[in-house]
């Protein structure tokens, strides 16, 4: 490569129409003298899409005090059914829902299925007690558990427990697996 060479006049132009230079002593010169602000983890807004089907398709007949639950998502076969009464799937969380008011006890449930079906938990048992102290006799959580449930997307089957884990009390929730098999090709063949 060939150094060109620049005569007075064109290094007096460049001088001029560059200013006054002073050296740079060292190259890592902050842009901002502020200190950038920490991160901050995104909040989570459940409630932006309501896991909740607002279809009232459903004709359900209130229940009784000893009565029992069960549902079984359409095109799920009843054998997954029998499987979740013997407790063949093994608990993964429980929530108990005593003494809340049916709007507390609709967030609590909402809130615990979508922490359960993001931490890939499979079966859960919601404690709903059996209403005795409902006025009516009409126990309000267990029939509102029952609605809620079956317009849950994320729930594909629900019986009552077993007496030792509570009985018409309680309900043993199937959940869906969202994330877990998300990379497989056949993604909806896990039942």
């Amino acid at each position: 490569m060939v150094k060109k060479t620049l005569t007075s006049e064109d290094s007096d132009l460049f001088r001029q129409t560059i200013g006054k230079v002073r050296p740079v002593n060292n190259d890592k010169i902050p842009l901002t003298t502020e200190h950038k602000p920490k991160p901050f983890p995104k909040e989570i807004n459940v409630e932006l899409t309501c896991p909740l089907t607002l279809s009232t398709a459903f004709d359900l007949d209130t229940v009784g005090l000893e009565d029992s639950l069960s549902y079984v998502a359409s095109g799920l076969q009843t054998a997954v059914l029998k499987k979740l009464r013997k407790g063949n799937f093994g608990l993964d969380a429980e929530l108990d829902l005593h003494g809340l008011s049916s709007n507390a006890a609709k967030q609590q449930l909402l809130q615990f299925l979508y922490d359960c079906t993001q931490t890939g938990y499979r079966c859960v048992n919601i404690v709903h007690g059996k209403g005795y102290r409902s006025t009516d006799q009409l126990p309000v959580l267990k029939n509102n558990l029952n609605l809620w449930l079956r317009q849950h997307q994320e729930v594909l089957a629900f019986c009552s427990a077993s007496p030792k884990n509570g009985g018409t009390g309680a309900v043993l929730v199937l959940l869906r697996l969202i994330n877990k098999y998300s990379s497989d090709d056949n993604a909806d063949e896990y039942y």
